[in-house]
C-alpha cells in the first residue's frame, strides 16, 4: 500500500504519467497498474481516465491528502529507526525566500558539524512556492516571512526582523542622507524583486502607505542580478539591512535606513505541523531556535 501511495503522490505532483514513471524509475505500464490496483483496493476512481492525465477525481483529492500523511509517517518511522541505529543522516530539503538565502549558512554549517552524516539541498523560491512545497512534502523546511501573509498549518521558529534600507551608490540622489522616506525612494531609478516575491509585495505596501507607487526600471527574481546592477552606480534598490551586510557592501555603496514608516517583518523557519517530526526536522528546528537566541543577544 505504501508503494502504491507513493506512485499516486508522484502522479499527482507531476501531472503526467510518463514523467511520474521516469521519476520513480519504473515503466509507465507498471505505474498505471499500481494506480489501478490502488483504486481496486479503495473501491473508488482516483484519476480521471484519458490517454493523458486529466486530473484527480474528488475522491482522488481526498485520498491524496491521506496518502501524503501516511507516506510521511512511514518515512518518519524509518528515519527514527535509522537515527536510533546510526545517528542522524540523510538529506534535508530546504526552500528559502531569496532575501533569506544568505543566512542559511548560519544554520547548515553548525548543523553539519554536529551531524556529519547529513547533506542538504537548498532551493530559492518565493513564499507561496515555499508553502506549496512544504504542504506537498517536497521539502522538509521552509524559510519565509512569518508575519505578513497566512502560513496555514505549520510550526515556526522566528529568526530575525527584516529592516529596509536604500542601497545606492555614493553620488546618487539621497546618497548623502542619514535616513530617507519611502516617498523619496520611489522617485529613484530602482531595481527590485519581481511582484511574485513577498518581499516586493511588502515594499509595494509600504510605498502605498506613503502615497506613492514603485516604478522599477528593472525587476528580477535573483538577488545576484539586483546586486550587480546596484554596483554599476546607475540603479538603487530597497533591501533588508541584514542582506546588504552579508554581501559586504563598502564604498562607494551606501545602505541608508528608510523611515516613515520604519518597517520591519519577521523571517523564520517553518515545518509541517505534525507529531512527531522526523529526527532530522526536529533537530534542525532546535538548531534554528539556538540561532534565534544568538541573534537576539546581538540586537
Amino acid at each position: 500500500m505504501i508503494d502504491k501511495l507513493e506512485v499516486f503522490i508522484a502522479l499527482a505532483r507531476t501531472e503526467h504519467f510518463g514523467r511520474a514513471a521516469e521519476e520513480l524509475g519504473i515503466t509507465q505500464p507498471t505505474l498505471s497498474a499500481a494506480i489501478k490496483q490502488l483504486e481496486d483496493q479503495l473501491g473508488v476512481l482516483l484519476v480521471k481516465r484519458s490517454s493523458r492525465f486529466q486530473g484527480l477525481t474528488p475522491e482522488g483529492e481526498q485520498v491524496l491528502a491521506w496518502a501524503r500523511r501516511i507516506v510521511g509517517d512511514a518515512h518518519t518511522m524509518k528515519e527514527e529507526m535509522r537515527a536510533a541505529r546510526h545517528g542522524l543522516s540523510g538529506r534535508l530539503r530546504i526552500a528559502a525566500i531569496p532575501t533569506a538565502l544568505a543566512m542559511i549558512v548560519d544554520l547548515t554549517t553548525p548543523f553539519r558539524e554536529k551531524h556529519p552524516g547529513v547533506s542538504f539541498s537548498v532551493l530559492s523560491r518565493n513564499s507561496v512556492e515555499v508553502q506549496t512545497l512544504l504542504g506537498n512534502f517536497e521539502i522538509d523546511i521552509g524559510v519565509t516571512y512569518l508575519d505578513n501573509e497566512p502560513l496555514g498549518r505549520v510550526v515556526s521558529v522566528p529568526l530575525y526582523s527584516e529592516r529596509y534600507q536604500l542601497i545606492t551608490a555614493i553620488g546618487n540622489p539621497l546618497s548623502d542622507r542619514d535616513k530617507v522616506s519611502w516617498e523619496e525612494v520611489a522617485e529613484l531609478p530602482l531595481c527590485l524583486l519581481t511582484p511574485d516575491m513577498q518581499n516586493r509585495r511588502i515594499i509595494d505596501h509600504h510605498l502605498a502607505e506613503a502615497g506613492v507607487t514603485a516604478r522599477p526600471t528593472l525587476e528580477s527574481n535573483s538577488m545576484i542580478v539586483l546586486f550587480s546592477h546596484i554596483r554599476t552606480g546607475k540603479w538603487s534598490s530597497i533591501m533588508p539591512l541584514n542582506l546588504a551586510e552579508t554581501f559586504g557592501f563598502a564604498e562607494p555603496i551606501r545602505a541608508i535606513p528608510i523611515v516613515e514608516p520604519d518597517a520591519s517583518h519577521i523571517v523564520g523557519l517553518i515545518a509541517a505541523k505534525r507529531e512527531p517530526h522526523t529526527p532530522l526536522v526536529a533537530a534542525f528546528l532546535n538548531e534554528a531556535t539556538a540561532l534565534a537566541d544568538k541573534l537576539e543577544k546581538r540586537v
